[in-house]
């Protein structure tokens, strides 16, 4: 199983889906190809991203975009007492990266016909993401309901996970999917 393919039906699912537990990858997922509209999602559906490492560039940009330099991002000691200035005794990246990461990873793993987030809930930092970390995301529908004749609102939960089974980050997104009947021409 290559790191760089999804794979759907991977994980394992939890009882509890605020608190899953540890991943668990199948060795014989199907992997998604196409967009998926709001008919092909069930509960309990699950994907996992492709890896990404989080570098100290990625970090030195994003405080540039958002002008966020706290100390706890900084790659170099404090030149007064020689300590690190992170009490994780390294450098991490900012929450706001991860979860903006983990936004961009699960686009794709699944592609679904999102119409807009609608929310980001129950959200938890549950451990620093260090520089030089490798992350993917454990993605699984939580629920659907009809919202209007042609999509319909999910809830994932999705998780951050670094390559050693650490969470990182927790919680769920609510989107707006496309029915596939959004897409056939209606008569008139």
């Amino acid at each position: 199983m290559s790191d760089s393919i999804p794979i759907h039906d991977a994980i394992l699912s939890s009882q509890n889906a605020t608190r899953p537990d540890p991943v668990v990858i199948a060795k014989d997922a199907i992997e998604p190809t196409d967009t998926l509209y709001c008919e092909d999602l069930t509960v309990g559906q699950n994907w996992l991203s492709p890896w990404r490492t989080i570098t100290a560039d990625d970090v030195r940009a994003f405080s540039e975009l958002t002008g966020d330099f706290d100390p706890l991002h900084e790659e170099e000691e404090n030149d007064e007492t020689a300590m690190p200035l992170s009490p994780f005794g390294r450098p991490v990246a900012h929450g706001l990266l991860g979860l903006s990461v983990l936004a961009g990873l699960s686009t794709e793993f699944p592609r679904a016909a999102t119409l807009a987030l609608v929310s980001v809930s129950e959200w938890n930092f549950e451990n620093p993401v260090f520089f030089g970390e490798r992350v993917r995301v454990v993605t699984s529908v939580e629920s659907s309901e009809a919202h209007g004749r042609r999509a319909a609102k999910i809830t994932w939960h999705r998780q951050l996970v670094s390559d050693d089974g650490r969470t990182l980050q927790q919680g769920k997104f609510v989107t707006l999917v496309a029915s596939n009947k959004r897409y056939r021409r209606q008569p008139r």
